[in-house]
C-alpha cells in the first residue's frame, strides 16, 4: 500500500508533536504494514525527539513499541499474514547477509534500520517494517501491555539469554523504572534471587511486590559494602552516573556488571578490581527476532506484563510530558484514536 499515513510528528527539535501526514511509498517486497492499535512511549523516543544522539531527522514520527494487525504484506514477506496480530520494537530492518545476520544476530546488523531512525514510527495509524521484525504475538500477551515488551522488555531479557544467567544466580537490578521493573519480573520467574537498587525509597515496597527479594538504596555506600562479593550478575538499567567501583565490588568472582541503560558519561572502572576476581563489564542493545519470540512465550507462560499507564494517542504531548517529569509508573502506552 502507498496511501498516505496520518501520524503525530515533531517538526523540529523541542517542538510539541502535531498532526502530520506522509506518504510511505510502495510497500517493499519483504515488508509488512501494521495497523497500529497501541504504541508505547520509551525514553529513546524522548532522546530522538530531542536529538540527543545526533541521529534525528525532522519531521520525526517517534514510537517503536507497536502492537497491531497486519494489513498488507509484500510478495516476499514470510512468517506473517494479513490479519495476524504482531509487535514491532526498536528494529525495523536488517541486511540478512552480514556475518551477524547469518549467525542469527539480526539486532547486531551493521546496516540495520531502526524503526524511528531514517523512517517513521508508531505514533501513527500504520507503520512499515521488514517481515523478520514483525513478531507474532502469543494469545497470552495482551495488546495494551505488549508494546513495551518489544523494546524495554527485550532489552532486559536479552542479557539473561546471552550471558547464561541461571536460576541459582544472585542478580542485582540497578534502577527500578521502565526497564528495571520488567527485569525484576523476568528474573523472579527465571528463578534468581533478586536485589533491587533504587534511589527512591518509595519504590522499595513496589520492587518487592514485583518479585524482588531485597531492596537497597542505590546511593547507600554502607549497604553496597555489605553486599561485597555476593552478586553473580548486575544489570544496570539506570542512565545516571553512580559509584561504579562500589557496584563492581558487590560482584562475586566471575561476576558481571552489564549495562542496558544509556549512561551518558564514561564509566570509570579500575582494572585491578576486574582482574583479581575475573569480573567482566559489558553492554547490549535489544534482542534478535528469535530472542523476542522466546521472551514473548516466556511472558505468556508466566503471565508477565509491564505496569502501564494508558493515554489516547491524541494526547501524546501530555503523555510525553508525563514521562519527562518522571511520573510514569512504569510504562506509558498510547491507544490509537487517529480518525
Amino acid at each position: 500500500m502507498s496511501s498516505s499515513i496520518k501520524a503525530y510528528a515533531a517538526i523540529a527539535k523541542g517542538k510539541p508533536l502535531q498532526a502530520h501526514e506522509y506518504n510511505p511509498g510502495p510497500l517493499g517486497a519483504e515488508d509488512v504494514e501494521i495497523k497500529v492499535e497501541y504504541c508505547g512511549i520509551c525514553h529513546s523516543d524522548l532522546s530522538m525527539l530531542d536529538n540527543e544522539w545526533g541521529l534525528s531527522k525532522y519531521p520525526l514520527v517517534a514510537g517503536h513499541e507497536v502492537v497491531g494487525k497486519v494489513t498488507a504484506i509484500g510478495p516476499q514477506a514470510k512468517r506473517v499474514k494479513v490479519g495476524d496480530r504482531v509487535g514491532l520494537g526498536w528494529n525495523s530492518g536488517s541486511c540478512h547477509a552480514c556475518p551477524q545476520c547469518l549467525a542469527g544476530d539480526f539486532n547486531l546488523c551493521t546496516q540495520g534500520e531502526g524503526t524511528i531512525i531514517g523512517r517513521h514510527g508508531g505514533f501513527a495509524e500504520r507503520v512499515h517494517c521488514n517481515w523478520i521484525w514483525a513478531a507474532p504475538m502469543p494469545a497470552g500477551v495482551d495488546s495494551i501491555s505488549g508494546g513495551p515488551l518489544l523494546c524495554g522488555g527485550i532489552t532486559v531479557f536479552n542479557p539473561l539469554v546471552q550471558f547464561d544467567v541461571r536460576p541459582t544466580h544472585r542478580v542485582g537490578v540497578v534502577g527500578i523504572g521502565g526497564l528495571g521493573h520488567m527485569a525484576i519480573k523476568f528474573l523472579n520467574k527465571w528463578g534468581c534471587e533478586v536485589t533491587a537498587f533504587t534511589s527512591s525509597e518509595s519504590k522499595h515496597a513496589e520492587a518487592m511486590g514485583m518479585g524482588a527479594h531485597h531492596a537497597v538504596s542505590s546511593t547507600d555506600s554502607e549497604a553496597l559494602k555489605r553486599l561485597a562479593g555476593s552478586l553473580d550478575f548486575l544489570l544496570v538499567t539506570a542512565n545516571v552516573t553512580l559509584d561504579w567501583s562500589a557496584y563492581i565490588g558487590t560482584l562475586a568472582p566471575r561476576g558481571r556488571i552489564h549495562f542496558v541503560g544509556a549512561v551518558l558519561k564514561p564509566v570509570e572502572v579500575g582494572a585491578f578490581s576486574l582482574i583479581m576476581a575475573q569480573r567482566s563489564v559489558s553492554g547490549s542493545p535489544s534482542g534478535s527476532p528469535s530472542t523476542v519470540d522466546q521472551m514473548l512465550e516466556f511472558c505468556a507462560r508466566h503471565k508477565i506484563s509491564p505496569i502501564i499507564e494508558e493515554f489516547p494517542m491524541s494526547k501524546v504531548n501530555e503523555a510525553l510530558d508525563h514521562l519527562r517529569a518522571g511520573k510514569a509508573r512504569y510504562r506509558v502506552v498510547l491507544k490509537n484514536d487517529i480518525a
